[in-house]
């Protein structure tokens, strides 16, 4: 096969003739069916907007997991087993995790519901919060939202309920279905992406692009890090003080943690509202608490799990957090300090150097 047909295609189904004339006509119809191809294209992506946020977190943990698969090849496995130890090892820590977490989560939840107003009752006893909850009428509503036919209704009854559990149950499918095929065929989508670059710029487009994707792989492996050292040692702690319910509130807490910027701040707010409900003297340990542990973290854990992975600047990464949540929930949260790292890199690398050589 010679260059010419390498570079004008396969030539097998001839040659190509030469481009159409340019005339008005021609730039007037060709403008308007790109404004109607950019209008479906938008109409699409609205309403796919729920796939591709599935699509998304598949892509993201694909590029996480991706490491691991690497590590597996390079101890001389095939990639198709690489790729089934990985995602062999997902799948049992997904379902020991639940079998682990939901009985407690959901006992310990449903007895948290029973006894909140009798936190809230214990919490009268200061006059201040007595004057907050006479005034807003706190009890009643409290006694209204714990009560199981409300949570039946806000559930929408029996269909709603079974609606919302098949709909969780397929969204968590499809995404463990994506993330297969994403880590199967990663390579061969890195390498379709790069060909998509004009070759005078294919080598440096492809290192900037892998150190991105390491960036985030190590990214999500830091935060899953982090997000488990919380859970276990509030679940300790709850434990040497006495808090109710700690398996519940230490997954609260783990949970939380991954959320960037103000997660941390949550869980130690309702872990800290059940010690304070619970006996005053917890209430202020736990305060105590989280607030010499999230020193720790922000200060001595993060910054060392972090900073050969993903730096940014604060500021950044908290406009990020903030336009993540709002445009995209928790995941937008979740993906947005990856993000800002892969456009932080993109600026020192390619667009200030661009802006000196002016």
């Amino acid at each position: 096969m010679t260059a010419g047909a390498t570079s004008n295609g396969s030539g097998r189904f001839g040659e190509p003739g030469r481009p159409l004339r340019r005339n008005s006509f021609l730039v007037g119809f060709t403008g308007a069916l790109g404004v109607l191809l950019a209008y479906a294209a938008f109409l699409g992506v609205r309403n796919a907007a729920g796939i591709l946020v599935l699509v998304v977190i598949a892509l993201f943990l694909a590029v996480g997991l991706n490491p691991a698969v690497v590590r597996l090849r390079s101890w001389g496995l095939p990639n198709g087993l690489a790729v089934a130890t990985v995602t062999l090892t997902l799948l049992l820590l997904i379902v020991g995790g639940l079998v682990s977490l939901v009985p407690p989560v959901v006992t310990q939840s449903g007895q948290f519901v029973e006894q909140l107003p009798h936190y809230v009752e214990q919490l009268r006893r200061n006059e201040a919060v007595n004057d907050f909850v006479v005034r807003y009428d706190v009890m009643e509503k409290i006694q209204s939202a714990a009560n199981a036919n409300t949570i039946g209704r806000a559930l929408g009854g029996v269909l709603g309920g079974a609606q919302l559990i098949f709909g969780t149950l397929f969204r968590t499918l499809t995404v463990l279905v994506l993330t297969i095929y994403f880590l199967a065929y990663f390579d061969r989508l890195r390498r379709l992406g790069y060909a998509l670059i004009p070759r005078s710029r294919r080598q440096r487009v492809q290192l900037i692009g892998d150190e991105m994707l390491t960036r985030v792989g190590a990214y999500l492996v830091g935060a899953l890090s982090i997000a488990v050292l919380a859970g276990v040692t509030t679940f300790v702690f709850a434990l040497i003080v006495g808090l109710p319910y700690p398996f519940a509130l230490a997954v609260v807490v783990a949970v939380t943690d991954l959320i960037p910027q103000i997660g941390a701040t949550l869980g130690a707010v309702v872990v800290s509202l059940v010690g304070f409900a619970t006996d005053l003297p917890v209430g202020i340990a736990c305060a105590a608490f989280f607030l010499v542990y999230q020193q720790v973290e922000n200060y001595l854990v993060y910054p060392k799990v972090m900073r050969r992975s993903v730096e940014v600047n604060e500021v950044a990464a908290l406009l990020g957090a903030l336009l993540g949540a709002s445009l995209m929930g928790v995941v937008g949260a979740l993906i947005a300090i990856p993000t800002v790292a892969a456009l932080q890199l993109i600026l020192r690398e390619v667009v200030l150097p661009r802006q000196d050589s002016r």
